[in-house]
């Protein structure tokens, strides 16, 4: 396994926290299921876990000549990793406080039946362009990658735990919303998830900042 157990467990818990966290997959996926149903959500989905992979990949080409060569580097970006962490968990509860944001339950007006084509290519330009995901891979993954050992393994694979994570979450949270809408997207429940959830990244981020290696 090219990361220990001890790295990929923190790591899975983290990877499975950031991703059910609402955020712009979600309220797409969610837009599919209301129009096309779990299947055309799908296809989004694989967009999006591809738009993944796109960023995934970005950073294992230059993420390995960076840790390699600088200890200091590697310091400041598990700080900046934690400040993230931190600072996700705080903008999640404050979210909470907010109003549900409105769903869209049809296409625009004038729009046609979505492809199965279009639907992938939603999913795959919403992730490529979104800045979160790059963050999330410049200043989290690191965190778990042992620099004195080979960078560029380590980091695809970490890449694909968070993939299964992903597909395994947006495909069961497309089912869930087409069969349980009503009970998703209430409002009681949405609080009860952000705060919970934003709790225990602020956990997380102060973890990463105090470990050593």
């Amino acid at each position: 396994m090219p990361v220990e157990l001890h790295q990929l467990l923190p790591f899975l818990a983290a990877s499975i926290l950031i991703t059910v966290v609402p955020g712009a997959d979600m309220a797409l996926v969610t837009r599919q299921v209301l129009i096309g149903g779990p299947r055309l959500a799908q296809r989004t989905i694989f967009g999006n876990l591809t738009g993944i992979c796109v960023h995934g990949a970005a950073l294992a080409v230059g993420l390995s000549a960076l840790l390699v060569a600088s200890a200091t580097a590697y310091t400041v970006v598990k700080l900046a990793g934690a400040a993230y962490l931190v600072w996700l968990g705080i903008q999640t509860i404050r979210a909470a406080r907010r109003a549900a944001p409105a769903t869209p339950d049809a296409a625009p007006d004038g729009a046609g039946p979505i492809s199965p084509r279009r639907a992938f290519a939603q999913g795959l330009v919403s992730t490529v362009l979104n800045p979160k995901p790059a963050l999330f891979f410049l200043t989290f993954l690191p965190q778990f990658i042992d620099r004195h050992e080979p960078v560029l393994s380590q980091t695809l694979f970490l890449t694909l735990v968070h993939v299964i994570v992903g597909l395994v979450w947006l495909t069961t949270y497309a089912y869930l919303v087409h069969g349980a809408r009503q009970v998703l997207t209430r409002d009681r429940f949405r609080r009860w998830l952000e705060r919970s959830t934003g709790a225990v990244l602020i956990a997380l981020g102060v973890r990463v900042a105090v470990e050593r290696r």
